[in-house]
């Protein structure tokens, strides 16, 4: 795998052991279409996915509010105050996306869509070979982004879900929680893991 990109520039909580074995998953799922994530933020991930896309002559939409989930917001532990936009009260990732792509060369293989997840996922109708959540993990987030995308995944394609901790003191349970509902469906098998990576296939 070689990132087109300097990863360390770029903002973001995706561990690079995770981020290639994200890469390894989309790169053998993209031949079976398109690839789909949710949760943008400042590209990191983009850039791993997005670089599967690339090579194996796929794409991939990204999928973000861009104002932030709430670990993110000020006064939580995840908050980046260069991410504040003065103007809209709130914060703005997507000027950092943008840039990502741009520096990385990936601006035509990776499509950001801008909105909340549960709006597009309402309205989406294309088959996706791979899906990577990694948006709000608020328990009524997760579970909706659980909900609203993978029935788009086709059989055979891949379910990526990112910050999955068994154990609650190592971080908080709604991906834990969505993972579970994954496996407890019967429409799902687990084929890997990596950290707090988990990778499954749909059956």
């Amino acid at each position: 795998m070689q990132l087109p990109i300097d990863i360390e520039t770029v903002k973001g909580f995706l561990d690079a052991e995770e981020g290639a074995a994200l890469y390894q998953s989309a790169l053998k799922a993209a031949p079976l279409g398109p690839l789909l994530e949710v949760g943008s933020y400042c590209g990191k991930s983009a850039v791993y996915v997005g670089t599967a896309a690339r090579d194996a002559g796929s794409v991939l939409f990204t999928i973000d509010h861009h104002r932030g989930s709430e670990e993110m917001q000020p006064g939580w532990e995840h908050h980046d105050p260069s991410t504040w936009d003065v103007r809209a009260g709130s914060m703005d990732s997507l000027p950092f996306l943008r840039d990502t792509l741009r520096r990385a060369r990936l601006e035509e293989v990776v499509v950001p869509v801008v909105g909340r997840s549960s709006t597009v996922a309402r309205v989406w109708r294309t088959p996706l070979a791979f899906l990577f959540i990694d948006g709000g993990h608020a328990m009524a987030e997760a579970e909706a982004d659980y909900r609203g995308w993978t029935p788009h995944v086709m059989p055979g394609g891949t379910l990526a879900i990112h910050d999955v901790f068994p154990d609650p003191k190592d971080g908080g349970r709604p991906p834990y929680e969505i993972y579970r509902m994954a496996l407890t469906s019967g429409a799902f098998v687990e084929t890997g893991a990596k950290k707090s990576l988990r990778l499954l296939r749909r059956v």
